[in-house]
């Protein structure tokens, strides 16, 4: 029974009628003939608060809302990395446009002022309602570079946003379709400061502007004119490399504070909200039939051209289109891949998710076979495991990567179980003997095994009986080592110290895979323990997990059966769908199929899949409020998109709905794409309960790819031609 006291319907029933409010106004989008995005704004400021994201492949990134407008403190045009993929600082926050008609240089100062000017920024400011002033823009387009057009009277601007592909740099372009040129003046407004932060006006800022001479720039010999480009240093943040511009035009020097813009939604998340933001100055450049633009970049500027650089930026994206022979979510999804792929950075790595996440090990290894194995980068992959693999300690994958630059954090015992499911799938696309998977992966799986069979960090081990404990409880307790980590007040939300079943499933499941390549290496030895670890696990998970009660497996228990501290957690989580995904050989047919049908009823939602059944009392309905309140709901109940892709591959294995399971997952794949944030990508969470409103992350790189590798590999392609890879063996 629901909260209200009414029966829930099942997310089946959900699934086919109660889609997603962000689904239904916007399902036409999946309809549409491209995958990338297109707003038709035509002045409407409500329609332009979605966010949008755009990267440069190593880390950097720009975002904010269509309109322009700040919502979070980790909006920005130039977030750069400084030490890429990590050290990410919002640099570039805006560059304010206006436009005014070009008169007669002679004019009256008193006639000049009353000259129409037209400002196309949009800000939220305390008291002032941003809907009370008027709103340019006509329409957003990213195909693939973030383009805005603005219609003033006389005319079109259209402003295209390109990150430099591998550098902290970025291009705008300006472009003027009128009978007559404008003058366009450019203000930069620079925050300088770590993404998790926030700047208030302060003395110790420097405001030294350094100026360079202007130098022609251009095609010699192309019949154009070339360009007269200026430079401009500044060094706000003495902490920090400097900001550098190439202009064309006029550059007036006015430094100045603009202060307390709102960002209302981290209000909206209980967090400090308020930015004072400075300015070096502004730009004014008369533009006319060619386009004009401006550079900005950290520490030195490219060398090349700008309309190369977008070229180039441009060319980067739109080759991850598979084209229009795949089906439009593919397309779409691997377009949204890109952005989590830090593949040109000197470290590469996955970020997690956007706007806050950094380089996560357990993210990194459950997304790799979706960005990195479906559209078959193989090498990049390689580059990505050995990473992961470089920055192991005691037989541990990292956690996390923190991003201020701290050391790599082990808190996790299911990031290195991650490792040994990435190892399998990487050798079914290069092959058991590939000199990577014998010369470096395999040692790293030996590692993790022997650390785990004899013990190390946090309580991890192996037990007696063949299952995978992580974790202590009582005194001197060591918890939230699994992905249901959430703490509030230093108290674990869903505490799973013990045997969780998640883990004693990618155990078992690992451990055949070190054997298969342990075999494939010539080290039979090795394997027979790794087939004797998988068969003991399985055994242990078939004799202690299921519990008969309610048809489903516990989600933790205690590493002893009996006596003292013994616990058998029956609450019905979707970690047993992981476990069933993972290793189907811990499960008989049966105990699948009702594990499934248990999992469709309670916990699938057209938003993903919910962590907590809603009959538990600890259910909670809504991830909303400030951290607190989201955090207590993160893992008991909160719906999470990327589980989707276990339970696709789960039900077309056990399902009891037989050949109607296919339609579902397309339907389910559909509505939970489709209830974003930002455009083109998929949220990290959404609501447990109708209309399922999407949360955290507004772009989540688990969510991408196991959607991805759903629709790829998982389902039937609904055309001839196959899958973009290769389906896992």
């Amino acid at each position: 029974m629901s909260s209200d006291g009414s029966r829930r319907n099942s997310p089946t029933h959900d699934a086919l009628s109660s889609t997603p409010a962000a689904s239904r106004g916007q399902g036409a989008a999946l309809e549409h003939a491209s995958p990338w995005p297109h707003v038709e704004v035509r002045g409407q400021l409500s329609i332009a608060r979605k966010e949008w994201l755009h990267t440069n492949g190593a880390g950097a990134y720009a975002s904010s809302t269509i309109a322009g407008m700040h919502t979070r403190r980790y909006h920005g045009l130039l977030v750069a990395a400084l030490d890429p993929p990590r050290r990410r600082h919002v640099m570039l926050s805006h560059v304010d446009v206006s436009v005014r008609p070009v008169r007669q240089q002679g004019a009256p100062a008193e006639r000049r002022a009353s000259w129409p000017r037209w400002d196309l920024a949009k800000h939220q400011f305390p008291g002032i309602d941003p809907e009370s002033s008027s709103f340019y823009l006509e329409r957003f387009d990213q195909d693939p570079l973030p383009r805005w057009a603005y219609a003033v009277p006389g005319g079109e601007l259209e402003v295209t946003l390109g990150l430099v592909r591998g550098e902290n740099a970025a291009v705008l372009r300006y472009a003027w379709s009128g009978a007559d040129p404008v003058m366009l003046t450019l203000r930069p407004l620079l925050a300088a400061r770590h993404m998790h932060q926030l700047l208030r006006e302060n003395g110790g800022i420097s405001q030294k502007v350094e100026l360079r001479a202007g130098a022609a720039r251009g095609e010699p010999g192309s019949g154009r004119d070339r360009a007269v480009m200026g430079e401009v240093r500044v060094q706000p943040n003495r902490a920090l490399p400097r900001i550098c511009f190439r202009y064309q035009g006029t550059f007036v020097g006015s430094q100045d504070w603009w202060r307390r813009f709102e960002y209302l939604g981290e209000q909206d998340r209980g967090l400090d909200f308020l930015e004072d933001l400075w300015t070096p100055g502004h730009f004014e450049t008369v533009i006319g039939a060619e386009p004009v633009h401006l550079l900005v970049a950290v520490g030195a500027l490219p060398e090349d051209e700008p309309e190369n650089l977008l070229a180039a930026a441009s060319a980067a994206i739109r080759a991850e289109d598979p084209g229009p022979r795949r089906p439009l979510l593919e397309r779409r999804l691997c377009i949204a891949a890109e952005a989590f792929r830090a593949d040109a950075a000197p470290r590469p790595g996955i970020i997690a998710g956007y706007p806050w996440f950094e380089v996560w090990g357990r993210d990194a290894l459950i997304s790799l076979p979706g960005l990195y194995l479906v559209p078959r980068k193989t090498e990049a992959a390689i580059r990505v495991l050995r990473a992961m693999i470089d920055a192991m300690q005691d037989g541990l994958v990292p956690n996390r990567l923190p991003d201020a630059g701290e050391p790599a954090d082990f808190h996790a015992a299911d990031a290195t179980l991650w490792l040994f499911e990435a190892a399998r799938l990487l050798a079914d696309a290069v092959g058991d003997t590939h000199p990577f998977v014998t010369g470096e992966l395999l040692g790293a799986l030996r590692d993790a095994f022997e650390a785990a069979v004899r013990g190390t960090r946090n309580g991890i081990h192996v037990t007696a009986d063949g299952l995978f404990a992580a974790g202590r409880q009582g005194e001197g307790a060591v918890d939230g080592l699994t992905w249901m980590d959430a703490r509030v007040a230093g108290r674990a939300i869903t505490p799973r110290a013990g045997c969780p079943v998640e883990l004693t499933a990618l155990w078992a499941k690992g451990s055949e895979t070190l054997a298969r390549l342990a075999r494939a290496a010539g080290d039979d030895r090795l394997a027979e323990r790794a087939e004797a670890a998988a068969s003991a696990a399985r055994r242990g998970f078939a004799a202690r997990f299921w519990c008969e009660e309610t048809g489903y497996p516990y989600d933790v228990i205690s590493e002893h059966a009996q006596g003292e501290g013994a616990f058998r957690d029956a609450s019905i989580r979707a970690n047993a769908l992981i476990a069933v995904a993972v290793d189907p050989a811990c499960f008989t047919p049966e105990r699948a199929a009702s594990l499934l049908d248990r999992v469709r009823l309670e916990l699938v939602t057209p938003a993903g899949v919910r962590t907590l059944s809603p009959a538990d009392p600890g259910y909670v309905p809504r991830y909303q409020g400030a951290p607190d309140a989201r955090d207590s709901a993160y893992h008991q109940g909160t719906a999470w998109p990327f589980l989707l892709g276990f339970y696709a591959r789960a039900a077309r294995r056990f399902s009891t709905l037989g050949e109607h399971v296919v339609p579902l997952l397309h339907r389910l794949a559909a509505s939970t794409a489709a209830n974003e944030i930002a455009l083109g990508q998929v949220p990290e969470v959404a609501s447990g309960e109708p209309p399922h409103h999407p949360g955290g992350c507004f772009a989540q790189a688990f969510s991408v790819a196991e959607l991805l590798r759903m629709i790829a590999w998982d389902l039937p392609a609904p055309e001839p031609g196959g899958p973009a890879g290769a389906p896992p063996r």
